[in-house]
């Protein structure tokens, strides 16, 4: 299991040096089955997968959270990351800090995991085709969650995965938050309300999950 972060701010992974830590714990034994599994798809899809943020809970976590794809900036970084340097990220950072969700015990990864964007090209939504393609990777990915205890679906895209999470994970909390992206966010205060209140629920479950009498305090 990682340790908590001692990172504290947002777009950290702009820093060089950040950077370069996280890059150092990408084979950490808590993110490479994931790890493995980016590989793989990027090598089917024959497109770039960033890796999971190895300061995060990896196959440990309880709570996943779904995004829709990565930007056409990801390829600063090559890490799903709440402290990357983008506007989404540092509402995530925000939202999550503030619904007192422990990096720890969270998972941030993609619908479509693999980037869509040409070099250069501006941010899209994913096309049916990408999303339909995206769909069978779902399953290896909750098999390698065994501890997952609450999934949050942000944005149109990743709600599409609801049906598919209810069939393999069967009991599993689903709840679905807009998507955290700046162009989004700022058309209205509700916007992010009801992303901090879908947050709030989310940890609220894993709360109660960790304290359950079948769980027991952890």
């Amino acid at each position: 299991m990682p340790p908590e972060a001692d990172v504290i701010r947002p777009r950290s992974l702009a820093d060089p040096e950040q950077l370069a830590v996280r890059r150092a714990r990408r084979n950490a034994a808590h993110v490479a089955p994931l790890q493995a599994l980016a590989r793989r798809i990027a090598a089917e899809r024959s497109a770039a997968v960033p890796d999971p943020d190895p300061h995060d809970g990896g196959i440990g976590a309880r709570l996943l959270l779904l995004l829709e794809t990565p930007g056409p900036g990801i390829g600063r970084t090559g890490i799903v990351s709440r402290d990357n340097p983008t506007g989404t990220a540092a509402n995530l950072f925000r939202f999550m800090a503030e619904a007192g969700i422990a990096r720890r015990d969270s998972l941030i990864w993609n619908a479509v995991p693999w980037v869509i964007h040409a070099p250069g090209a501006l941010n899209r939504a994913p096309r049916k085709a990408e999303i339909a393609s995206a769909a069978v990777y779902l399953a290896p990915l909750i098999d390698l969650l065994p501890s997952l205890a609450v999934v949050v679906l942000a944005g149109r895209v990743a709600g599409l995965s609801r049906e598919p999470l209810s069939r393999l994970r069967p009991g599993i909390p689903v709840l679905a938050i807009p998507h955290p992206s700046p162009t989004f966010v700022c058309t209205s205060p509700l916007v992010a309300q009801r992303i901090v209140e879908g947050l709030a629920q989310a940890a609220a479950k894993l709360l109660s999950y960790r304290t359950s009498p079948a769980e027991g305090p952890r």
